[in-house]
């Protein structure tokens, strides 16, 4: 010690033994950061640090690190003496110290034994080390691959520190040894994550890819069957549901609301699968050849019976048998369909000889087979034996929303066979197809879409629907009765919601407040 306001690291005559021990520091923190493991470096450094504090006397010492946009530093590694006030962990270089950072990023150590060492444009930086208690300091800047990523500070606070530069700027090789260690970590943990990433990225394909499968699945089931509605989401999830098992499945819904459809996406889901599903529709059947249809027939059971004929349940074996409107049966026939459910036997028309087969059967009807039961048109036994698992395909009034996917879907379909490019169709057409009650279901909608195609001229199809849907209901034609009709029509079909994706004014092609105000000019109201 010189006096009380400055100090040196050594003794006097004590300094080649001082840098002597100091070099011989740098070589056992070089050899032991070679092999240090990463989630031992911040312990190493700070212990390092701690040895350099103590040897240097310092009252403050640490490792800084830059922020990205070498706007900030962040004291990630620091060592204090006792007493001694913590600095910030994170500090605002560019405001604090403007003078300092310009210098460090260029290279330039930075290093004064008293504020008034400083130059007349380090004003900003005096006043801030001021304020920080600083005395002397030391800043080495440390490259990594050209560009300066971190510092050594060393700052003293209780005296001011002379004649020791040349041995302080040493500690740029003891910060090149943490910057070292703290980028292989660093490079260790972007492999690491890399990896991680790697591996996630791996089982997320591969959940993806079993997905896919399923999906590929389901798009072939469920093929024909278009729509995002809730209604039609809950029928493809019965079919889900129902389809792995072998239970009987009853179909029900209105004239062209595609039932078969359905049946074939049950059957495309099940273990049946890989044989083609057979098909019948009972109405079509001429009534004397029904029972030979289905249950096959011995050479001259009747007259013309010139050949022996297996039935379509035989032909079924192993496979899914699909009944259409089979609420057309006789009661005598129904008879025999029960056994066949029952017990998987029935005999050829004209033979005594049993036929064992193992048959999955879906019906279908537009029917309320219950009240069919109730008249005494249908077996009340073979009702309960059908309809073990009930799928109910809602009408097309009910899935509104799914008025122009289907509708885009049949332009696409007629478009390519008649070699017409179709891209667009009206607001008001697509509206008016979403608020018509379309008693035909999707069979309508797909016969007038395919007339559409046909009349087509242009690249605009031009929807005309019935004209007995759209006179329903009036009792006038004057052009506000038309107007007041229509608009009632939708709002009942959207249950009185005007705004929304699904909305009322959103059908109509109106803005929500057009609607309103069309609405109180015709003496519209919600009712109570």
């Amino acid at each position: 010690m010189t006096d009380d306001s400055s100090h040196t690291i050594y003794p006097e005559n004590g300094q080649e033994s001082k840098q002597l021990q100091f070099e011989q520091l740098i070589t056992e923190l070089s050899v032991k950061f070679i092999n240090v493991a990463p989630e031992h470096v911040d312990q190493e450094i700070l212990a390092a640090l701690q040895q350099v504090l103590t040897f240097f006397r310092f009252d403050r010492c640490g490792l800084l690190t830059f922020t990205p946009d070498k706007k900030e530093v962040l004291v990630s590694h620091a060592c204090y003496g006792s007493g001694i006030d913590h600095v910030p962990e994170q500090i605002d270089i560019s405001q604090l110290f403007p003078w300092a950072k310009e210098k460090l990023l260029r290279g330039e150590y930075i290093h004064f034994s008293s504020l008034d060492d400083l130059p007349p444009e380090a004003a900003v930086d005096r006043q801030s080390w001021l304020a920080m208690g600083v005395k002397s300091n030391i800043n080495i800047p440390i490259k990594v691959s050209g560009s300066v990523e971190f510092l050594i500070a060393g700052q003293d606070v209780h005296g001011h520190r002379r004649g020791q530069e040349e041995l302080l700027l040493r500690l740029r090789l003891m910060g090149e040894i943490f910057g070292n260690a703290l980028i292989r970590r660093r490079a260790d943990e972007q492999r690491a994550k890399a990896c991680n990433e790697i591996i996630a990225l791996r089982e997320k394909l591969q959940q993806e890819a079993e997905q896919f499968q399923v999906e590929i699945k389901l798009n072939k089931s469920h093929e024909g069957i278009i729509g995002r509605s809730v209604a039609l989401a809950k029928v493809l999830g019965k079919v889900e549901q129902v389809a792995p098992t072998d239970a009987t499945v009853l179909i029900v819904g209105e004239t062209g609301t595609g039932k078969e459809l359905v049946a074939k996406g049950i059957h495309q889901l099940s273990p049946r699968c890989t044989r083609q599903m057979v098909k019948v529709n009972c109405a079509s059947l001429p009534p004397t050849l029904v029972e030979s249809e289905l249950f096959g027939r011995e050479k001259g059971a009747y007259t013309g019976a010139l050949t022996r004929q297996a039935g379509r349940f035989e032909a079924a074996d192993g496979t899914t048998i699909f009944l259409d409107e089979i609420a057309e049966l006789s009661l005598e026939l129904q008879a025999k369909l029960l056994r066949v459910l029952q017990e998987g036997q029935f005999e050829r028309l004209g033979s005594t000889r049993t036929i064992q087969v193992n048959v999955r059967v879906i019906a279908a009807t537009n029917r309320n087979l219950s009240e069919e039961v109730k008249q005494g048109r249908f077996r009340e036994d073979l009702y309960y034996r059908l309809n073990v698992f009930q799928v109910e395909v809602p009408p097309l009034r009910e899935r509104v929303e799914d008025i122009p996917l289907l509708a885009w879907a049949f332009v696409s379909e007629f478009g390519e066979k008649m070699g017409k490019k179709i891209s667009r169709i009206s607001k008001q057409d697509m509206a008016a197809m979403q608020a018509y009650g379309w008693p035909g279901n999707i069979r309508e909608l797909r016969n007038i879409i395919e007339h559409a195609v046909i009349v087509c001229t242009g690249d605009l199809l031009h929807i005309q629907l019935p004209t007995e849907g759209s006179k329903k209901g009036l009792s006038s034609y004057a052009l506000a009765d038309v107007e007041r009709q229509h608009i009632l029509d939708v709002l009942n079909l959207t249950k009185w919601s005007i705004k929304g994706a699904n909305g009322a004014a959103s059908m109509l092609g109106l803005n929500p407040s057009t609607l309103y105000s069309r609405m109180q000019k015709l003496g519209i109201s919600k009712p109570s």
